[in-house]
């Protein structure tokens, strides 16, 4: 939990998390700008509640994929050849069953 903290902690903003806050309380400290986001509420200092929330919400709205895919660190040649390998693997595959399809409609329409 806490490696997933410390990544988001570059793509949260200071309205997001609010510590003891109520919704009111909340809405009061962001004057006349709209936050966007995911915003969670920490009731009775319950942080670990709080961030439990918080990635439940982020993994629904697909954003804990998007910050996975970034890469923060160095990659070695033999990483990125493995990477490379996948991808190149998928797209393959994706071509196949173009073709698979596009053979299939073909049939179809032709009537045979």
């Amino acid at each position: 939990m806490n490696r997933l903290a410390q990544r988001l902690s570059s793509l949260t903003n200071p309205f997001l998390l609010h510590h003891g806050a109520t919704p009111s309380a909340a809405s009061s400290s962001i004057v006349g700008a709209q936050a966007r986001g995911i915003r969670v509420y920490v009731k009775d200092g319950n942080l670990e509640l709080a961030l439990g929330v918080m990635e439940r919400r982020l993994r629904g709205s697909g954003m804990e994929r998007l910050i996975k895919r970034r890469v923060d660190h160095h990659l070695k040649n033999t990483e990125k050849k493995v990477l490379a390998k996948k991808l190149l693997m998928l797209k393959v595959r994706s071509e196949d069953l173009g073709k698979k399809l596009r053979t299939i409609l073909v049939k179809k329409i032709r009537g045979m």
